[in-house]
């Protein structure tokens, strides 16, 4: 067990060689092949769901448990599909974006289609588990978030994404419905504000798709994907950026004020440096060539992905903060 390179993996992509690969151990290789340096947004989901529902004083240990483990396999599985679709497909072939920036084991040749198609069905099988035991536990109010989950793991990679649709399901899913349906999981009940709470904190976790399905615009254009960027076009993608991360601490502020959620939540405004910062790369053209000491390719989508972690850590710091709050 690697525990060094499993903190390298979960923080950002590493990308390494066959020899490398071979030397890894299982849960290296997992953690490499779901991106899990991208799957963390669900266990961050699935807490801030959980630290509201706690401040309202509802709590199970195993619901808790079961609803982490079911959504992260869940994500897993996603990634699982959307690589082996891809590879299908033809859209990783010749040096696609996706294969620059880390490994796809199944495109490379790191293990066969059966082995990658026997992980996803052990993932899948592990997600869907965990949900229909919540089902038995909570009863028929979170069937339709079971069936919704189910249907956007199958069909996120084909067709949404390549329809311009899959930027709007991930930011309801990770976003209203994850958090919400924690909340739901954990107190018996849909609560709107928790919603609402969560579609704000998802907005830099839209930044980063968005980002990245800009940075990979004229491959995907190519290809024949029609992800968003690809229909509105780079400038017009960059700016729905824009604003949206101008729009996140506005909306932070409106939801404490209305009280959805307490004060020690403004500690999210301590992020607003590297928004900034975001915002500023955003509002210009990608550039050609990779500048000195950015990230690259995923140049746009790099600069979301750490404005993300830092509201994202700081929105549950504030969360956990509020429980002492009344």
């Amino acid at each position: 067990m690697n525990f060094t390179f499993w903190g390298q993996a979960i923080s950002n992509i590493p990308k390494v060689s066959k020899d490398e690969w071979d030397q890894l151990d299982g849960v290296s290789h997992w953690l490499l092949a779901t991106r899990f340096a991208v799957v963390v947004m669900t266990p961050f989901s699935v807490l801030v769901g959980t630290l509201l529902a706690l401040h309202d004083g509802h709590f199970d240990w195993l619901r808790f448990i079961l609803c982490l483990i079911g959504l992260t396999f869940a994500h897993a599985t996603n990634n699982f599909l959307n690589d082996w679709t891809d590879s299908k497909t033809g859209i990783d072939k010749d040096n696609y974006f996706r294969t620059i920036y880390g490994n796809q084991p199944l495109e490379h040749g790191f293990w066969s289609e059966r082995h990658h198609l026997l992980l996803t069905a052990i993932n899948g099988l592990i997600a869907l588990a965990c949900g229909l035991w919540l089902l038995a536990l909570v009863g028929m109010s979170i069937l339709p978030l079971l069936i919704i989950g189910v249907l956007l793991v199958l069909f996120y990679t084909w067709p949404l994404k390549w329809i311009g649709l899959g930027e709007i399901a991930m930011f309801l899913v990770w976003g209203p419905l994850m958090i919400g349906g924690t909340y739901l999981v954990l107190s018996g009940e849909w609560n709107w504000g928790v919603a609402a709470f969560g579609a704000v904190f998802n907005l830099a976790g839209l930044a980063i798709l968005m980002g990245k399905h800009t940075d990979k615009l004229k491959e995907d254009k190519v290809k024949g994907v029609h992800t968003l960027p690809v229909i509105i076009g780079e400038s017009a993608a960059r700016w729905f950026v824009v604003t949206i991360l101008a729009l996140q601490p506005i909306l932070t502020v409106l939801l404490v004020v209305m009280g959805v959620v307490q004060w020690p939540v403004l500690l999210a405004l301590f992020a607003l440096p590297i928004q900034w910062r975001t915002i500023k790369i955003f509002s210009k053209p990608r550039p050609t060539k990779k500048p000195k000491n950015a990230p690259w390719p995923v140049y746009l989508s790099g600069y979301a992905f750490a404005a993300n972690r830092r509201v994202s850590m700081l929105f549950v710091l504030g969360l956990i903060l509020s429980l002492f709050v009344k």
